[in-house]
C-alpha cells in the first residue's frame, strides 16, 4: 500500500519479519533511544529488544509494519497478541531524521487497521515515564490512560493505555476510532 503524506510523497507500508533488513534501523534506533533515556548500554537494550521471539510479531497473531520512503525505513511499529481479544502495541518508532511529520500517528493507525483485520477488539500498550512524545501520541490517537493522570510521569512509572476498536455499523467490521 502506498500513502501520500504532505511534504514526503509516496510512502509504502510494508509488513516485515523481525529479521528483515527493513526492521534493523527501527530496532537499532530504539535501542539507542531507550539507552539514552533509561540508562544501560545500547548493546544491552538491543539484546533485550531482539530476545522477543520473532513469531510473536508475525501472522496470525501479530505483525511488524515499516513505513518506507525511497527504499529507506522511516517509521514503524509492531503488535502481538495480549489476550484473545486484545493486541499489544510495541516498538513504535520514527527515524530521528523524519520526526514531527505525523508518521507516528500514521504507524499507529496502520497497526490499528491490521489489528482490527485480525479480529482483535481492543489495543493495549505501555510506554515509559521518560517518553512524553509517546504519551502525547497515544492520547492524541484516542487511547485511554490506565493511570492517574494527575501524577507526574515519574510517579506513574510505566504508563499503560488501552483503546476499544469501534464497530462500523455498515459492514460490522472493527475499525480504529
Amino acid at each position: 500500500m502506498t500513502l501520500e503524506i504532505v511534504g514526503i510523497g509516496g510512502i509504502e507500508v510494508c509488513s516485515v519479519s523481525q529479521e528483515d533488513p527493513l526492521a534493523a534501523p527501527l530496532i537499532a534506533e530504539l535501542a539507542e533511544e531507550y539507552s539514552s533515556r533509561y540508562g544501560g548500554t545500547r548493546e544491552a537494550v538491543f539484546e533485550d529488544l531482539t530476545t522477543y521471539p520473532a513469531e510473536e510479531f508475525a501472522a496470525p497473531r501479530g505483525a511488524l509494519l515499516v513505513l518506507v520512503h525511497d527504499g529507506q525505513p522511516i517509521a514503524g511499529g509492531a503488535f502481538r497478541q495480549f489476550d484473545s481479544v486484545t493486541a499489544e502495541l510495541k516498538r513504535i518508532w520514527t527515524s530521528s531524521d523524519h520526526r514531527r511529520r505525523g508518521l507516528g500517528k500514521i504507524v499507529v493507525r496502520e497497526l490499528e487497521f491490521e489489528i482490527a483485520r485480525r479480529g482483535y477488539r481492543k489495543v493495549y500498550l505501555t510506554t515509559g515515564p521518560r517518553q512524553p512524545e509517546a504519551v502525547a501520541l497515544y492520547l492524541s490517537s484516542g487511547y485511554t490512560p490506565l493511570y492517574d493522570a494527575t501524577l507526574t510521569s515519574l510517579e506513574v512509572g510505566i504508563h499503560p493505555f488501552e483503546k476499544e476498536l469501534r464497530v462500523r455499523h455498515d459492514d460490522d467490521r472493527r475499525v480504529p476510532a
